[in-house]
């Protein structure tokens, strides 16, 4: 483990963050015709899976190193401070999503759709949404985020002691979720709980932890099997021609197998697969490294390195997006508009906040930098 020590961020890592988070805008407006041609639609795994997975990976990188340098007391403090900014932002998200919908509603006359029980229950909905025990649509990512992080120092603990038995066990609880669908956390806007349960994609997380390692003993890369690299291109093969609307475009369906979709909820094994497949092609392959060379990745490695606050932007423009379709339609111009303004937006905003980081972190450096006394 004291190899993570070591290693440097990747940005392959904030890209496809950025990646996702730009993606989940586009997702979270019903309607959006972008949508043909994000994650979702060449396969069963989205932008969730992605986000999930790196958050593993990113925490292993971060709080592994600060447990290895200052100790378990002072990893633990910065895990809590992390869950505190992240149930901060999504409390914000959550005020912010029912005063905008409840003065948007009433000024176009149009009834509430995602959050009308919430609206409708006045204050005791707003402090089960604040108690996280009632998730609207589209605010149900970053709980999870906040359980899954509250329960990595538990995660790296076992991991120290032995690997296998820590991923043992956690696969363990996910194949007991996928049995019992019970396993949940309640959600009183849902009776099947959780739409994202913690006991099922908590396994993927883990995953994204022991990916960091792997990676970190290999000079940040997976060991490259050509046999491996062709199973996961089939793989995902048979997961596009599963999963791509056809019918749609007026094609014949050329499904190998009639199957429903995969369990989201539940974190199904043909989602895990999806997402271990175009891991295992990404990041065995070096030369993905140069994707930071293309200016087109710059904006999508800001939000990346930006991914609070940059989701929580998408979200609230998200929500903008989808009134104005449910209000005035969704022509094509309307689209042009919402998913430039959106996606412009996010990406502008990363930019800004890299830039600031960059001149904070140059301060600090020359504040830091000792001044050579006068001669004589």
């Amino acid at each position: 483990m004291e190899a993570i020590l070591s290693v440097k961020r990747d940005p392959r890592v904030d890209i496809l963050r950025g990646a996702a988070l730009l993606m989940i805008f586009i997702d979270h407006i019903p309607g959006n015709l972008l949508g043909w041609v994000t994650f979702h639609v060449f396969g069963f795994a989205d932008a969730a899976e992605i986000f999930v997975l790196l958050a593993g990976f990113a925490s292993m990188l971060a709080y592994g190193k600060v447990f290895l340098r200052s100790g378990s007391a002072v990893m633990m403090r910065k895990v809590a401070q992390r869950c505190l900014r992240i149930y901060v932002t999504h409390a914000g998200l959550l005020l912010t999503t029912l005063l905008v919908v409840l003065l948007w509603t009433e000024y176009f006359h149009v009834s509430p759709v995602a959050a009308a029980p919430l609206l409708d229950a006045g204050f005791y909905g707003l402090v089960r949404g604040l108690a996280l025990n009632a998730l609207p649509g589209y605010l149900d990512i970053l709980p999870l985020y906040i359980v899954l992080l509250m329960a990595f120092p538990v995660l790296l603990a076992a991991m120290r002691w032995n690997v296998w038995v820590a991923m043992g066990a956690s696969a363990t609880l996910w194949v007991v979720a996928q049995l019992d669908d019970r396993l949940n956390l309640p959600n009183w806007l849902d009776p099947d709980g959780w739409y994202f349960d913690p006991f099922s994609w908590q396994f993927l997380f883990a995953v994204g932890a022991l990916l960091a390692l792997v990676m970190a003993k290999r000079a940040g890369t997976l060991p490259r099997r050509r046999w491996l690299t062709w199973l996961s291109a089939a793989y995902l093969v048979f997961a596009f021609l599963e999963t791509f609307p056809f019918g749609a475009f007026g094609l014949p369906s050329l499904k190998p197998i009639a199957m429903d979709g995969p369990d989201k909820t539940h974190f199904s094994v043909f989602r895990l697969l999806d997402i271990l497949a175009w891991v295992q092609i990404v990041f065995s392959n070096a030369t993905t490294r140069n994707w930071v060379k293309y200016r087109l990745a710059r904006p999508l490695e800001a939000c990346g390195r930006h991914s609070l606050d940059i989701f929580a932007l998408g979200c609230v423009l998200a929500l903008f997006g989808r009134l104005v379709f449910r209000t005035f339609g969704r022509g094509l111009w309307l689209q042009g508009a919402v998913n430039l303004t959106g996606l412009a937006a996010m990406c502008l905003v990363a930019l800004w906040l890299e830039r600031r980081a960059t001149r904070r972190v140059a301060r600090l450096t020359l504040s830091a930098t000792p001044v050579p006394l006068p001669h004589g």
